[in-house]
């Protein structure tokens, strides 16, 4: 007798949620990169089932025997967990740091990456105080300063006796799942006379790490005030390292006071080094951005730098961020690959996990969103505003295959 497995054909009464009526974008996978309407199941914190519309029908009709919740999505995009590259969460630690779920789930974002608020030091506090506590999921860039910005801004400016690689290899080492790169603040406020010294001493940990863990382990870099110049940050890094707040607008930069971009750009792109928007309270400019998607040089991740100061503007959310690569014409799939299958992509989490995708098997992580079609006044980091046609808008957010977690409507000016 043929024994039949469950888990090629899960029956609709084992499923713990259903979501229906929605339109299902998933820039993971080809066959669903443009919004298609269908229905989404869950069963144990994963996705189980994905069908056209109504095929999970008997599922809903199944909920006062079986305990099905079912969600109804009826207008709103069903997209894999929205994940935010660079934010800051150390709240109460740092001047910076929001509460993690003030970032994450309340803004439709099921997954966030702090950027470097903590450093080896400060590391058991971070992993006992903040991860544990917050419903949104949250992974770690790990400052190359053993202080992090615990004792301030200018955390590299001390030179070697801001840096201790054995104490950082062994948070990244033991911590493997959760810190995923090496952040490092590349400019001239923060680095005193350090110079590229702690960006050397990043790559030569990160590439001792990767032979040890057997994955690429990135670094993320900071850029903004020169020195040292942009080109000569980007000559040390290669493929997987993220070079954050990439379209800024000040002085140097990817253009340099030229036309186009500088050359070593084109060269690091080539090596595969991603650029990410990390939107910040002084790191996103639409003319530079526009001047760059002119040139062919495109965001491969948007992250906000979201934190205490700019939550209430310029930045304000994840998907206001998504909103305004909207208004300057990139296409809405590849808008949501930046902040999930890329996002998961540079994390070494596509494969491993499945973030960043509808696919079965995946982490039940959603963000379900409006496409709104109405007029909304956007500003960068410079202070120029933007009027664009239409807004992504958060709805409800689903992590992990917890119940959807309804969010009150934003509709306001970003």
């Amino acid at each position: 007798m043929a024994v039949r497995d469950p888990e090629a054909n899960p029956s609709p009464e084992r499923l713990d949620l259903v979501i229906s009526g929605g339109l299902l974008t998933d820039p993971a996978a080809p066959e669903r990169g443009e919004p298609a309407p269908g229905d989404l199941g869950v069963r144990d914190g994963r996705i189980a089932r994905v069908t056209g519309p109504g095929g999970l029908a008997e599922a809903e009709g199944s909920q006062g025997a079986g305990g099905v919740r079912s969600f109804d999505a009826t207008g709103l995009l069903v997209a894999p967990g929205l994940i935010d590259l660079h934010t800051h969460v150390y709240d109460g630690r740092t001047g910076l740091g929001l509460a993690a779920d003030d970032a994450g789930i309340r803004q439709g974002v099921p997954t966030v990456v702090d950027a470097g608020s903590c450093g080896s030091d400060d590391w058991a506090h971070f992993a006992a105080h903040v991860t544990p506590h917050a419903r949104t999921r949250v992974l770690n860039w790990l400052n190359i300063s053993r202080h992090g910005l615990v004792q301030g801004t200018r955390e590299l400016a001390d030179g070697p006796a801001a840096l201790d690689p054995d104490a950082t290899a062994r948070v990244l080492s033991r911590h493997r799942d959760t810190v995923r790169g090496v952040k490092v603040r590349m400019s001239g406020s923060v680095l005193g006379g350090s110079g590229l010294a702690p960006l050397r001493a990043a790559k030569e940990l990160t590439a001792r790490l990767g032979d040890e863990l057997g994955r690429r382990v990135p670094v993320m870099v900071h850029v903004g005030n020169e020195p040292p110049p942009f080109g000569d940050v980007l000559e040390l890094l290669g493929e997987g390292d993220v070079v954050t707040h990439a379209f800024h607008g000040k002085p140097g930069g990817l253009f340099a006071g030229g036309t186009r971009p500088i050359a070593r750009a084109r060269d690091a792109l080539d090596r595969g080094v991603r650029l990410d928007v990390g939107h910040g309270s002084a790191s996103f400019s639409f003319r530079t951005a526009e001047r760059a998607l002119d040139a062919g040089v495109r965001p491969y991740t948007a992250s906000t730098d979201l934190h205490q100061r700019n939550a209430d503007g310029p930045v304000h959310s994840l998907a206001t961020t998504l909103t305004k690569l909207l208004a300057l014409g990139m296409p809405l799939s590849e808008v949501l690959a930046c902040a999930t299958d890329r996002a998961a992509d540079v994390l070494g989490l596509r494969g491993e996990l499945g973030l960043g995708t509808l696919r079965v098997g995946a982490p039940a992580d959603l963000s379900l969103l409006e496409l709104r079609e109405e007029p909304v006044e956007l500003t960068d980091a410079e202070g120029e505003r933007r009027t664009a046609g239409r807004a992504l808008v958060p709805r409800a957010v689903v992590r992990a295959g917890t119940p959807p977690l309804r969010l009150p409507d934003q509709n306001r000016s970003a």
